[in-house]
């Protein structure tokens, strides 16, 4: 996968995570940097973890997979870009305490399941898994630290939208992934 689509798929898997920490910074009234720390650190860890994960696992099947890898990561990204446009339109419960470390920790599993899928496609596009665990890690932390802060400022503004953005860059990428390969560009 190249750098350029790399970034993008980066930040379409933070958009989860930013999605909630924009919800958490609507919810808390007093938002302070450590907070906005504490919830980067717990996004940007498990979308670095999740992808290594996926990738090992992956590991066990590359034979299996490897003639129609492009298929793959077409459906696997087209899936998780049309189940978060799906979770974008729906209503959520939210926890009364999202600053919580058990709450955090639980936020942050639930938004990073999609990166696991995605270290499995990148093992599929034969993609640096270190790399690219690293950049889609400290892109969720960028997301969730600022998003903490745009959800105090802005309020419900961009919830959702950030969402249906990731979805629909998700569902791009897959798109370029399966031309590149059939057409041979």
């Amino acid at each position: 996968m190249d750098i350029f689509s790399l970034f993008f798929l980066a930040a379409a898997l933070a958009m989860d995570a930013f999605s909630v920490a924009v919800t958490d910074g609507m919810l808390v009234n007093d938002i302070r940097v450590t907070d906005a720390l504490k919830t980067g650190f717990f996004f940007g860890a498990f979308q670095f973890i999740m992808p290594c994960i996926g990738n090992f696992i992956s590991g066990f099947a590359a034979g299996y997979i490897e003639s129609a890898d492009h298929w793959i990561a077409f459906a696997l990204l087209a899936f998780l870009g049309i189940r978060m446009i799906k979770e974008s339109r729906s209503v959520r419960e939210i926890p009364s305490s999202p600053l919580k470390t058990s709450t955090l920790l639980l936020m942050a599993v639930a938004t990073s399941i999609d990166a696991l899928a995605a270290g499995v496609t990148l093992a599929a596009v034969d993609s640096p898994i270190l790399m690219s665990s690293a950049v889609i890690g400290i892109t969720a932390f960028l997301f969730s630290f600022c998003g903490i802060f745009l959800g105090r400022r802005f309020g419900g503004f961009l919830g959702s939208g950030a969402e249906t953005a990731g979805g629909i860059i998700l569902i791009l990428i897959g798109l370029k992934t399966l031309a590149e390969h059939l057409f041979c560009i």
